[in-house]
């Protein structure tokens, strides 16, 4: 606890006519006056108040004197922690942007907000960025040191240049942000990537409204937006937390050299935020030297350097990190093996880590394919995605703004495979790190198998009806998906669709064709294998009558010529059409087809075949003019053609 502000006037007529009289006729909040001083802290002494004009280009620390001393007029939020300038900490437990300074009555257009999201935890939220508004200016402060004024990103130096009425400047430690209200109040803003410090400076009276010194500080008041807040998660606590131990190294605080500034800034509320931080966050990324800078920079705001504090805590000096390579908005600025890189926020991740893959599934159009890496998740397996490469070693990933490392293939180029297996076309390759030509590696190596299938179609009967002169079936695999069109016509040329409108007479000659697209016609032809003819809708009807057998034209039928089968993405057939005897009179054609490597030679071998186990029934068929029946198919896999009386 802070001792009690011994006011010092330097005359006893000062004491009774100046800044003491005055306090005595402002209004009390719990033990605070609204009284504005400039002080030059004397942690020997309490606080020494001193009356003076403050210039403009002074900046000098503000404090309130209260019951218990002084309290400077700063507010600093690290972690998921806001420590305002009554001392209070405040703990952010959603993923929200919050005010965390206003004066709605004053000055309308003046705010600073601050937005938290996940990093390491997905029930932790850390402050990400801060947004300081006033008139026609909005300026961003992001992590590794990028400011964006108005929506674009803006170069500072450690000089300090005006943007609007935003005065802007940026070190190795962080950028600063100062701006002036109205004519003696004034506004500083540091934000590091991890803490942001609010100092408010004047000689008028002045309380901040939001998180950061409102009457309010219920975190559901201050949001800005509540609908836009991200559902709140829940994690299973980390066993390897010991809150008793890392609550005693959060007491570094009340020891020196941090104690020579506690007249100044009291440590209570510093050591509260970074124990209730601490005991549910492990210690990563330097997090307990960020509460212990935290407070050390309060220190200087109020004018007290401390001693060497950081070697013995093994902590490194305040540095921008990732300032090189922002990271994209589902990353953080971390460390992996004490250097600062980009990685993956927690809930982002967390359904690639359940299916334990490092990106997204394969894309696969036509003839190419290509597969997007989080490279997070690579930087977490200890991978540079600068390493990695497909089978040939020039194919290599393009990584986007958003840090998705994309690779990319066709099947003839980046040494891709393409292959048969168990009835499947395959096209396959792999992403793997550089070979070394050395006898030994010390590093981690991937390889990562990336395919693309074109399911063959072996439930793909396709049915007609004269009605619709044509079905469009998409036959759907793992990767790819293509589509097989089947379609009647009455001229060999093919031009001629049977439509509604077409009357088919018994024995006149109908040509069927099958069309695929989407498939790499240079690389795979399809294959009519059967087509058969049934009374009824459904394929397996015991009255049938067999086409195409084994991918030649039924030989008990002169009817029947098979035209193309193998060579290319379509084929066709033709016949004298025909009806059941003593059946309803419908006919259903339906033909199974499957894909081949054009390279393996498709074509089917129909010299010397006979097929004629269905003579005696073709025998039985009868010839006249039927109209189309106009009831439709019931299976949408079918386009059932059909003739009736």
């Amino acid at each position: 606890m802070a001792p009690e502000a011994e006011v010092e006037s330097g005359a006893e007529s000062g004491a009774e006519s100046g800044a003491e009289s005055e306090s005595d006729q402002q209004p009390q909040q719990g033990g605070v006056t609204d009284q504005a001083v400039l002080v030059t802290p004397a942690p020997e002494q309490g606080c020494a108040v001193e009356e003076g004009v403050l210039e403009a280009d002074q900046w000098p620390a503000r404090v309130r004197v209260t019951e218990e001393g002084c309290r400077p007029n700063i507010c600093t939020l690290t972690g998921p922690t806001v420590i305002d300038v009554h001392g209070d900490v405040t703990s952010v437990k959603d993923r929200c942007t919050y005010s965390l300074m206003s004066d709605k009555e004053s000055y309308t257009d003046f705010e600073v907000l601050a937005s938290y999201k996940d990093r390491r935890r997905t029930d932790v939220s850390f402050l990400d960025s801060v947004t300081l508004k006033d008139t026609d200016i909005t300026v961003l402060l992001e992590q590794g040191g990028r400011v964006k004024v108005g929506g674009s990103v803006v170069t500072l130096t450690s000089s300090f240049e005006k943007h609007g009425g935003v005065e802007l400047s940026k070190t190795e430690a962080g950028v600063t942000a100062k701006l002036e209200l109205g004519t003696d109040i004034y506004v500083t803003l540091f934000f590091d990537g991890n803490t942001a410090q609010l100092q408010t400076t004047g000689i008028n009276k002045y309380l901040p409204g939001g998180l950061c010194g409102g009457e309010d500080k219920e975190t559901s008041s201050n949001q800005t937006e509540s609908g836009s807040c991200e559902t709140p998660y829940a994690q299973t606590p980390d066993p390897t937390v010991d809150c008793t131990m890392i609550s005693e190294r959060c007491y570094i605080l009340m020891n020196e050299p941090f104690s020579s500034c506690h007249a100044a800034v009291t440590p209570d509320p510093y050591i509260t935020a970074c124990s209730e931080t601490m005991c549910k966050y492990p210690d990563e990324d330097g997090l307990m030297c960020q509460f212990l800078e935290a407070y050390a920079k309060a220190c200087s705001l109020m004018n007290i350097q401390l001693g060497e504090w950081r070697s013995n805590e093994q902590c490194s000096p305040p540095q921008i990190s990732c300032e090189d390579s922002p990271c994209s908005d589902h990353e953080f600025c971390g460390l992996v093996s004490d250097s600062p890189t980009c990685l993956c926020r927690a809930i982002f991740a967390s359904s690639y880590r359940e299916s334990d893959t490092l990106g997204d599934p394969t894309v696969c159009t036509g003839d190419s394919a290509s597969v997007s890496l989080v490279n997070c998740l690579l930087e977490e397996k200890g991978f540079s995605y600068s390493t990695l490469h497909l089978n040939d070693p020039a194919c290599t990933g393009e990584m986007d703004e958003s840090h998705m490392v994309t690779f990319s293939f066709d099947n003839d180029n980046c040494g891709t495979e393409v292959a048969e297996d168990n009835g499947q076309v395959v096209y396959k390759n792999t992403i793997k790190t550089q070979t070394s030509s050395d006898v030994i590696n010390r590093h981690n190596q991937l390889k990562m198998d990336v395919s693309c299938v074109h399911a063959q179609p072996d439930v793909r009967t396709m049915g007609f009806k004269i009605k619709d002169s044509s079905m469009s079936k998409v036959v759907r695999s793992e990767a790819f998906s293509y589509t097989v069109t089947m379609k009647a016509y009455t001229d060999a040329e093919r031009t001629q669709a049977v439509d509604s409108d077409t009357e088919v007479m018994l024995d006149e000659r109908i040509w069927v064709e099958l069309t695929s697209e989407g498939l790499d016609a240079n690389m795979i032809v399809i294959v009519t294998d059967s087509c058969w003819a049934t009374g009824q809708q459904m394929s397996n009807s015991s009255l049938k009558y067999d086409l195409v057998q084994d991918g030649c034209a039924n030989k008990a039928d002169p009817t029947v010529q098979v035209e193309g089968n193998g060579e290319g993405p379509s084929n066709y057939f033709s016949f004298s059409m025909f009806e059941f005897t003593d059946s309803s009179g419908e006919i259903y054609l339906h033909c199974e087809l499957h894909l081949c490597i054009k390279a393996n030679n498709c074509v089917p071998d129909c010299s010397g075949k006979v097929h004629g186990k269905n003579r005696k029934r073709r025998s039985a068929l009868s010839r006249s003019r039927y109209a189309r029946s106009t009831r439709r198919a019931e299976a949408p896999a079918f386009i059932s053609m059909g003739w009736i009386k």
